[in-house]
């Protein structure tokens, strides 16, 4: 669908340019959005290597271990019905870590991880060898509904994308955007666990 979408916006724009003579405007655009997406890679790269590397420390030594351990207060309250020491709880909380950093790219693997693992907790629940709701074979559990949700709004401290984004063109101050990135991820995130919560007693009603 969205190659549709850009498909068509991009022909729209051809069309419009060729019938109001412009086409040396869109051919100028095409030339300088190139060189500024080479440029932003670039930057880009140079970021998500920094943070990359200290997620890699942090977890090599044992901080994100030791932080998961504190997070557990919140995973129980976001997921009341995954199991203590369940695999899937260290990587909820590495991912929930790397979107607080603003970390998108980082969240991923662990987020592929955590649904893998709680894909694993549905099939037992299934077959019976574990206890707590269990849905029909092909469709989401609570926990994993909650976590893509969650993760989706991502509650970001430090919006590192945006960050280097307005850096790369020209911002004054790019970490303005810090203030108002916690305020919209954190109404974001807490809409999103209170409709969690919503369907969740609907369900069980």
């Amino acid at each position: 669908m969205l190659n549709y979408l850009w498909a068509g916006m991009i022909l729209t724009g051809i069309v419009y340019a060729a019938a109001t003579g412009r086409i040396p405007d869109v051919t100028n655009a095409a030339v300088d959005s190139a060189k500024e997406a080479v440029a932003l890679c670039v930057t880009m790269t140079g970021v998500i290597s920094l943070w990359s590397g200290l997620m890699e420390i942090a977890s090599a030594a044992g901080i994100i271990r030791s932080i998961s351990g504190k997070m557990q207060p919140l995973l129980k309250f976001l997921y009341p019905d995954l199991p203590a020491g369940h695999p899937a709880q260290k990587s909820i909380a590495a991912n929930m870590i790397a979107n607080f950093l603003g970390l998108g790219w980082a969240a991923t693997p662990a987020g592929l991880k955590a649904m893998e693992e709680l894909g694993k907790l549905e099939d037992d629940r299934r077959s019976g060898r574990m206890s707590g709701p269990a849905r029909r074979k092909g469709t989401a559990g609570n926990e994993m509904c909650t976590f893509l949700i969650v993760n989706i709004s991502s509650l970001q401290l430090i919006p590192v994308n945006v960050i280097a984004y307005r850096s790369q063109y020209g911002s004054v101050n790019p970490s303005a955007i810090i203030g108002a990135g916690i305020a919209a991820t954190a109404v974001s995130t807490g809409t999103a666990v209170i409709f969690c919560r919503m369907m969740e007693r609907m369900k069980k009603r």
